[in-house]
């Protein structure tokens, strides 16, 4: 399914706004207009680079929002839909895209529409029930609720849990949703499994690329970059017929500088992200260099889900060095929109060196990766980001990015 022409410039800053704002963990029935809150940091936002607001979930529910109660309201615990109008006007005003979080599959025990749950649990969670999705009703519903905030300014919706949701379901409710809004752009979860068979059978315009968030904080990990290599083959696959989602973080993951056990190997992390094919987020804090370990257990998510400060200008210093290297990444990948379709392969790979070239057939960059302690000759090339020695030499842990 060919996905919206702006897709191919997108870059997004990912935010889960019942964190971000401090909300408080459960319900609550009186308003607190905290929604607002994120339009302070618009402006931090394309200072980072980013084309677009990837939203986690705003609709009420009983506790972190993906046990929703209502997809027609606005989380009181965030505001209402008089605060939603005004973010997305602020947002389009600065030309920022807005996606939200579709929590689709599954519904809290309270869901306003009993008559449209099915008698199964979600992962078994009890408080979670699986929706009727072999209902008539479930699906007109549900395409209502997608047209219902696309009228409203949204500019796309990413389908939570789409994993788990029959892919029949997706293929009657989205080309409808399509038709509505054609310029609109739909993305599922997916962690495991036919990436490909589930694009080509659900009408969505892309799945989120686990695959490849693994293999580059445990290719690093390892020193093993023979599994960044191979992961980027089947990347290149995926490419053929449709464009993944990437990331090196997100809210249900542990951060990626609380993942990688060699804090020198960030920025290799970002400079594969940021120069292969894919539609990339960046996840709230992570320009930062935030910490935070996901673990499995009731709050387990709130150390990767944190509050932000009012305004930009009272996050700590210590993470600006990380924020500079996210522009410079970000503003390369703005440079050279064609890096969104474009494959990459390992033209040199040891255990702990790469060379990997991208190119889209016309273009072509290339990304030097260096895990080792030792030096590493750099091929001829002009030199676009990371340190090369006048010797034409990568430092030990060096990393670069070079144009032709």
């Amino acid at each position: 399914m060919t996905e919206p022409d702006w897709v191919r410039h997108a870059v997004w800053w990912h935010v889960y706004p019942l964190g971000f704002t401090g909300a408080e963990p459960h319900a609550r029935q009186d308003t607190v207009h905290r929604l607002g809150q994120l339009e302070s940091w618009l402006d931090y936002a394309i200072r980072l680079g980013a084309s677009g607001l990837a939203l986690g979930p705003v609709f009420a529910a009983e506790t972190h929002g993906y046990d929703t109660v209502d997809h027609y309201r606005i989380d009181p615990r965030l505001g209402d839909a008089a605060d939603f109008a005004r973010l997305v006007e602020a947002a389009h005003g600065r030309g920022l895209k807005l996606l939200l979080d579709g929590v689709f599959n599954h519904a809290a025990r309270s869901f306003t529409r009993p008559d449209l749950l099915g008698h199964g649990t979600f992962e078994g969670h009890d408080h979670l029930v699986t929706l009727d999705h072999d209902s008539p009703a479930t699906r007109e519903y549900v395409t209502e609720v997608m047209s219902h905030w696309l009228d409203a300014g949204a500019d796309g919706w990413r389908l939570d849990a789409a994993y788990a949701t029959p892919r029949p379901f997706w293929a009657d409710v989205l080309p409808e949703v399509r038709r509505r809004h054609p310029n609109a752009y739909l993305v599922g979860e997916v962690i495991h499994g036919d990436y490909a068979g589930t694009v080509a059978e659900t009408g969505m315009h892309a799945v989120t690329q686990y695959e490849l968030w693994k293999a580059i904080w445990s290719s690093l990990n390892d020193r093993n970059l023979f599994e960044l290599a191979w992961a980027l083959k089947r990347h290149a696959s995926y490419l053929d017929s449709f464009v993944p989602l990437t990331f090196v973080g997100n809210h249900d993951v542990t951060r990626i500088a609380t993942r990688l056990t060699d804090e020198r190997l960030l920025p290799h992390a970002l400079a594969v992200l940021f120069t292969v094919g894919g539609t990339p987020a960046v996840y709230y804090g992570d320009e930062q260099g935030f910490r935070g370990t996901k673990e499995e257990r009731e709050g387990g998510d709130d150390a990767v889900r944190p509050r932000f400060p009012a305004d930009p200008a009272d996050l700590a210093p210590w993470g600006a060095s990380t924020f500079r290297l996210h522009q410079d990444l970000v503003g390369l990948r703005r440079r050279n929109p064609w890096l969104h379709e474009a494959r990459t392969t390992a033209r040199e790979l040891t255990n702990t060196s790469a060379v990997l070239d991208t190119t889209d057939g016309t273009e072509r960059l290339t990304t030097v990766l260096n895990l080792a302690e030792t030096t590493l000759p750099v091929p001829q090339g002009k030199v676009l980001l990371g340190e090369v020695g006048p010797n034409g030499m990568l430092p030990a842990f060096g990393w670069a990015v070079l144009g032709w």
